[in-house]
């Protein structure tokens, strides 16, 4: 989950953006063991994040360094593929590499519903008037693990 994963938090260079999945916690640090073990290669947030960050979305071939709870960088991704659609058109393939253990979509709607629901995640974004229905657009990204830190 981006917020699943966070959108950008600090540009390390013009190519190369730290970024975080989730907040600091044990979500957090099962979506890194994810991505490290490699079940962990799609992530999903939703457009109003960036939005609401005022950030773009990173282009395919985009660099990221994910951080731990702790702040400290884990691994480098590489943006292999974005995708902005509906939610109810996430497909089960995607879900499925989320590496959360999803078994279909209906389950990984309902994950991410709860967390986009949480008083933290609104805290984050700076509104408690988010309503997620069939229409609200998600940004799904696909990424590869280019090089370990730890």
């Amino acid at each position: 989950m981006r917020g699943p994963a966070l959108p950008v938090t600090w540009s390390m260079s013009r190519h190369c953006h730290a970024m975080s999945f989730a907040y600091p916690g044990t979500l957090r640090d099962a979506l890194i063991e994810a991505v490290l073990d490699g079940s962990k290669t799609t992530t999903t947030s939703l457009l109003e994040e960036y939005r609401r960050a005022h950030e773009s979305i990173r282009p395919v071939g985009t660099l990221s360094v994910p951080i731990d709870s702790g702040g400290r960088p884990v691994c480098v991704l590489r943006q292999m593929a974005i995708r902005i659609c509906r939610i109810d058109e996430v497909g089960a393939a995607h879900a499925r590499h989320e590496g959360e253990g999803f078994r279909d979509v209906a389950s990984w709607r309902r994950a991410h519903e709860g967390f986009w629901s949480s008083d933290e995640f609104l805290d984050g974004i700076g509104t408690r008037d988010l309503r997620i229905t069939d229409s609200t657009e998600v940004v799904c990204e696909r990424f590869a693990l280019v090089q370990r830190l730890r």
